[in-house]
Order: structure tokens, then sequence, then C-alpha cells
């Protein structure tokens, strides 16, 4: 029968040095049990609360994926030179724009330091210039400008526009009133990012931005607004509040073209899950209907599925409603294949 180990010293924080911990009363022996995570020599990881691994909603994996990167981070910062920040993926994480992860830390340093190198870090040196440092959940890392100029040539195109849409998103509160105060960067933040001299990648970096948008509120709708745009489809606007000619509102939905009176609506797997918003999912879209307009309800399957019908679903919806699709049009070009990750998108 294993034995339980003896409680730590209450004042130890979740991530602690093993000096910290002896000195606070801990034993040797204690720092060695099995309970205890290692992510760096000298430092030990309280093993995460349920809340952090339980699969409880439709953003479970994103949130999972922060919640072990700011943990990692949090370890590390224990042990980090006074003049290294985190950078590149690391920081995208921690700043909650969604950004692929792996096993490894991206750390930076000024020059003339040099590049921490030990298992678990990633090292990079990067000139004061093209990183504006900044700090949040008590870590210094590179602001989400800088962020997002840093992962040009570890991100490709489709995923620079998703991270910057991320990026200059204008959140709503609870009343659907919007947070400018809590907007993370603008378009034009992104551009100085990208136009910093000897930027590495500018070029790329310039050619997503011309597709980042103010106003896509999900990675799901950054993707069926690209492949709708490369299928030749009018542009939508984003994020708009449906109101009745007296100015009542009725709701706020992602994607509009109101010249067609045709609503996109993207929908994670918490609008049909939780009753409350199924509920004012329904009353919402009765109530567009008697005002006039369609609604085309779409799901990750229908944008990142195997054989992904959005845009065909859409197209036919614009068409019923008098669009009319340029000469030159091509529908559906570049959808031969899924997108990676099929069919496991967030909203």
């Amino acid at each position: 029968m294993p034995i339980t180990p003896r409680p730590l010293p209450p004042d130890l924080a979740d991530a602690f040095t093993c000096r910290g911990a002896l000195a606070a009363g801990a034993t040797p022996r204690r720092l060695r049990a099995r309970d205890l995570e290692t992510p760096f020599r000298g430092v030990r990881l309280r093993p995460p609360s349920s809340a952090e691994i339980e699969d409880a909603g439709p953003l479970a994996l994103d949130r999972a994926v922060r919640a072990d990167v700011l943990r990692r981070a949090g370890a590390y910062a224990l042990l980090m030179p006074q003049a290294a920040f985190f950078v590149g993926a690391t920081a995208g994480v921690i700043l909650g724009l969604g950004v692929p992860h792996g096993p490894e830390l991206c750390v930076g340093v000024p020059p003339p330091h040099r590049a921490p190198r030990r298992t678990g870090i990633h090292g990079v040196k990067l000139a004061p210039s093209q990183a504006r440092i900044i700090e949040r959940d008590g870590l210094r890392l590179t602001d989400t400008a800088s962020t997002w100029a840093t992962l040009a040539g570890r991100l490709g195109e489709r995923d620079l526009v998703r991270v910057g849409d991320a990026a200059v998103r204008v959140p709503r509160d609870d009343r659907g009133r919007h947070r400018t105060e809590a907007r993370l960067a603008t378009i034009d933040d992104l551009r100085a990012a990208a136009l910093v001299p000897g930027r590495r990648h500018r070029a790329a970096l310039l050619r997503a931005l011309d597709r980042v948008r103010v106003g896509s509120m999900s990675p799901l709708e950054t993707d069926f607004r690209l492949d709708a745009e490369d299928a030749g489809l009018p542009e939508p606007e984003l994020d708009v509040a449906i109101r009745t000619e007296s100015g009542r509102l009725l709701g706020i939905s992602d994607l509009v073209y109101p010249g067609y009176r045709t609503v996109v609506e993207v929908e994670g797997d918490h609008h049909r899950t939780m009753r409350q918003q199924w509920n004012r999912d329904i009353e919402k879209y009765a109530a567009y209907a008697a005002q006039g307009w369609e609604v085309v309800r779409l799901t990750s399957t229908h944008i990142r599925g195997w054989q992904p019908q959005a845009v065909a679903l859409v197209r036919a919806a614009l068409l019923r409603r008098g669009w009319r699709p340029p000469a030159q049009a091509t529908p559906e070009r570049g959808r031969s294949a899924p997108h990676p990750g099929a069919g496991g998108g967030t909203n």
C-alpha cells in the first residue's frame, strides 16, 4: 500500500525552489517524493488541481495547454536570468492567443546575454528594438505585437492570421458592450512590429496582416472567413449587433452580410450542451427570421471536417438572397484537403 507523503510547508507556492522548501522545513526526502514534478533542476511543482486537468467544456484543450504552460513558466521564472523573458509560442499562450505549443518553453534574452540552454528551454537572442517587454500573470514576456511578429517563420500564413485576429479582437462584456480597454493590440500595433528594422520574415507578416480583421471572435470564425474569401464570397461584417428598425437589440452575430440579410453563426459545442445557451439561440434566431434575416449555422465539422460544407452552405444562402458571384470567382478554391486538426476547433 503506497505511503502518503507528508504535507508540504503551507507557505510554499505551487512552484518552489528546493532551497526555499528546505528553508521552510521540508526534508530532502520529501522533495524526492513522486507527487512532486521536477520541471527544472532545483525546482519542484505541486501536482495540478483537478480544475486544471478536468475536461469541462469546448475550450478545455486550449485551457489545459495554457494551464500547463503557465505552471511550467512559473516554475522556470524562479530560475530565469534577470534579463530573460518569455517569447514566441510561450508568450502567445500566456497572452491567450491560442498558439500551438510544444514541450519546450521559448525564452529570449537581449544581446550580449547568452541564450539559456537547459532541458525544457529553447533559448533565443532578440534585439531590444524587436521585443517590447511587459509583465503578465507575474511573468516577463514580449507584448502582443512583438509576440505575433516573432511567430513568423514558425507559423504559416493562416496561423499568423488566426493569431492576429485574436490579438486585435475587441471583447464584449456579459451585456454585449465592447471592452476596448481589454483589447491586446491594434492592427497598427501589429504593422509597427512587422516593420521594425531587421525584422525577419517581414514579407510573410505583412501578407498575413492584410487578412487580419477586427471582430473575429474565434479561430473557427477566422477559418471560415478565409475560406469564404478564397472561394470568392463577399467579405462579411464581423461581430455585428442585429437590431430592429426601432433599434431594439435582437442579438450579436459572428459574421453578417447586411446587403443580403444573411447571418452566419459559428457554433461551438456549448451551443448544444448548455441549456440556457440553446434556449437563447432558439429565441434569437426566431427574432432574426421575423425581421427577414436568414441564418446559416456552422459547426467545426462544417468548417474543418474532412469534406467541409461551410462555404457551400453560405454560398447557397447568398444566392437565394440575390448575390451573384463575379465572373472570375472560383468557388471553394484551395479546399482539396482539410485543415490541420480537422474536426477539432473551438469557439
